[in-house]
């Protein structure tokens, strides 16, 4: 089997309109880049038709149509079992290249070989900087997420530190993590520390992946030249229940729970399971308690909404054993 530069695995899950869009882009920047390439599309059971409009739209990309939700982790695996490039890209069905993405994002690889995986820069449609280099979660971190700090004082180096947000957007960085909604993995790297983990069905799969290519001696980078439109949480709000869908960023919130508590168990064991559990439960019961003694209707959302993750918290912790084990899937 001969290999190609990179493989470009994108996920599928009821965007079919977007993954349109996503894989048009696509095939234009790796057409224009003088790289070789392939294009893997895992559906995950998508219900809106999506894998027939791969199949009849996009002929020369590798299909794999899976009956069952995998996951994000779940479906990327599928697609790193059949992929063939030196180099993988994941790519979200709900993001788009840049011209000379590709082709930046692979000369950049073959020029660094101490890089494991690196993400670029991503924007919304409006051209708004996204967070596109993080830091990796603590109870630190979370906290000052959680409480607001972050967003009040971003240009802190020590407020807004848990989304790099104190840092210029334009300038290349050593990074702990990059989201998934782009990234460029070395198959080498890849190889080395294993795919994805998929007990986390959702969330937190790549900080844990970029996190054991930090532990097996890679880099992770951050290259602003690489610019990636991605509008972001399309495919959570097509999925039903899971406790709701949280306002910032769309997250399923109950599925959030549960993988931030495989993360801290697999990471810091069950006493940083258990710090970060009640690190949010506390927050949460103290702005449950404050907002409900206001009499206006946004203090008592803000109540309510607390009173239910702080009950979605718990059952997280139930379901997941603190952090020992994943759910059935799907979730």
């Amino acid at each position: 089997m001969s290999a190609l530069d990179v493989s470009v695995v994108v996920v599928s899950f009821n965007t079919r309109d977007l993954l349109r869009e996503c894989l048009a882009t696509l095939e234009e920047d790796a057409a224009a880049s003088g790289f070789s390439h392939e294009t893997v599309v895992v559906d995950n059971a998508s219900r809106d038709g999506s894998a027939d409009m791969v199949e009849a739209e996009f002929p020369a990309a590798k299909l794999v149509r899976s009956d069952v939700n995998l996951g994000f982790a779940g479906a990327n695996n599928r697609a790193f079992a059949v992929a063939r490039g030196r180099h993988v890209v994941l790519l979200n069905s709900d993001a788009f290249l840049r011209p000379d993405a590709l082709a930046l994002a692979i000369a950049r690889m073959d020029a660094e070989p101490e890089v494991g995986l690196a993400g670029g820069r991503l924007v919304g449609r409006d051209g708004a900087w996204q967070p596109s280099a993080r830091m990796f979660p603590s109870l630190t971190n979370e906290l000052l997420t959680l409480s607001g700090l972050s967003a009040r004082y971003p240009h802190s180096r020590f407020f807004g530190r848990p989304d790099r947000t104190w840092a210029d957007p334009l300038e290349e960085a050593e990074v702990d993590w990059v989201p998934g909604a782009f990234s460029i993995l070395r198959r080498e790297a890849l190889e080395r520390v294993g795919a994805f983990d998929e007990r986390f069905f959702l969330y937190y799969e790549e900080v844990d992946l970029c996190r054991r290519i930090h532990e097996a001696g890679y880099h992770v980078r951050y290259w602003p030249e690489i610019v990636v439109v991605h509008v972001g949480g399309e495919s959570a709000r097509t999925v039903d229940g899971a406790g709701g869908v949280s306002e910032s960023g769309a997250q399923l919130t109950l599925w959030r729970l549960r993988s931030a508590l495989l993360y801290h168990r697999k990471h810091h064991g069950w006493t940083g399971a258990l710090a970060a559990a009640a690190g949010e439960s506390v927050w949460h019961r103290a702005r449950a308690w404050k907002n409900a003694a206001a009499d206006d209707p946004e203090s008592r959302a803000k109540a309510d909404e607390s009173r239910r993750i702080a009950a979605l918290l718990r059952r997280a912790w139930r379901e997941t054993d603190g952090g020992r084990i994943s759910p059935p899937q799907p979730w």
